[in-house]
């Protein structure tokens, strides 16, 4: 593999820094931020069976309904 080398800002590198592990390096890190394999669908269905979270869910969507609704009248 080559490399390249780049330019960044110092408020760059140290955002990079923050999420650099300490095990893994600056390439290691971009590749793991950046990376294809960041599957937003990942987590989905994650809490399902948490004891109360569905209904805690359903009580958040029927109050943010209610609050759309109510905003839709004014």
């Amino acid at each position: 593999m080559g490399t390249k080398t780049i330019t960044i800002t110092e408020a760059a590198y140290e955002a990079l820094k923050e999420h650099k592990r300490d095990d893994e390096s600056f390439t290691e890190t971009i590749v793991r931020i950046t990376g294809s394999n960041r599957d937003v669908m990942k987590g989905f269905g994650a809490m399902k069976d948490v004891d109360g979270f569905a209904d805690a869910v359903e009580s958040s969507r029927a109050e943010f309904d209610s609050d759309l609704r109510e905003r839709e009248r004014r």
